[in-house]
């Protein structure tokens, strides 16, 4: 009920500041109002290769202070520019953390160690993290729940035998419902809400917020959009760099 009537009051006061005509502006993110809630907090993106040639300097100037940068995907796929990445951030001073895309017909186990291997020592950057979402042909032909839990129940222990950390994991509140509620509440959570403050959905129980996907910032070729994400400021980015 509570977060109904939070809905409730977001969607009025947009309404109020953009006028009947604006909200599906706001629906097709031109407007983006999750802008009005970051204000202050630790400013990050995520690439992948997507975003060829990015300069983390330029980012830094625009407010960049961690980055997290797609690795791998599946059992084989490492992506393209990801040593690239990896090393032009941290000389340019951008905390940085790697993320892998999960696959749904591969073996955990094997998809761990394949990021492992791509990535390599942690020192000095974020904690790593694993990308949980649907193509659209999943989206028609789900997995299922159990193989789901199985696979990444066997692709964390194996990151985390290795590194000796819970990485974070990135998933919608649906999807997050659906597949990992039950079984993986303990690990840090990278949500995704582009519409609304994701507060009314989660309240404080995220670590990362991916706020926007149609930002734009000077710096990269090739997708002209980049994520936007923030912090939560209870955790910091003290909280999710590697120890």
């Amino acid at each position: 009920m509570i977060k109904r009537f939070l809905k409730f009051i977001i969607l009025a006061a947009v309404l109020l500041g953009v006028g009947f005509w604006g909200y599906n502006a706001v629906i097709n993110r031109e407007i983006n109002i999750n802008k009005w809630f970051v204000s202050g907090q630790t400013f990050g993106v995520d690439v992948s290769s997507y975003q060829e040639n990015v300069d983390f300097k330029k980012l830094k100037e625009q407010g960049v202070e961690f980055a997290y940068i797609k690795a791998t995907e599946g059992v084989s796929h490492k992506d393209s520019s990801f040593n690239k990445k990896w090393r032009d951030a941290a000389e340019a001073g951008v905390l940085a953390g790697a993320y892998h895309f999960f696959s749904y017909d591969k073996s955990g186990a094997e998809q761990a160690r394949n990021f492992i291997e791509t990535v390599g020592d942690l020192t000095g950057r974020l904690i790593p993290a694993v990308d949980m979402e649907l193509s659209m042909e999943e989206v028609k032909n789900p997995p299922e729940v159990a193989s789901v839990v199985k696979g990444l129940k066997a692709f964390l222990a194996v990151v985390e035998e290795k590194y000796g950390v819970k990485p974070l994991i990135y998933a919608q509140k649906d999807y997050y419902d659906k597949y990992l509620a039950a079984d993986f509440a303990d690990y840090p959570r990278w949500g995704r809400n582009v519409f609304y403050p994701i507060m009314v959905d989660l309240g404080d129980d995220w670590a990362v917020w991916q706020y926007h996907d149609k930002g734009e910032l000077e710096g990269y070729e090739g997708e002209k959009y980049i994520d936007f994400n923030i912090i939560n400021s209870k955790i910091g980015l003290e909280g999710l760099k590697y120890k």
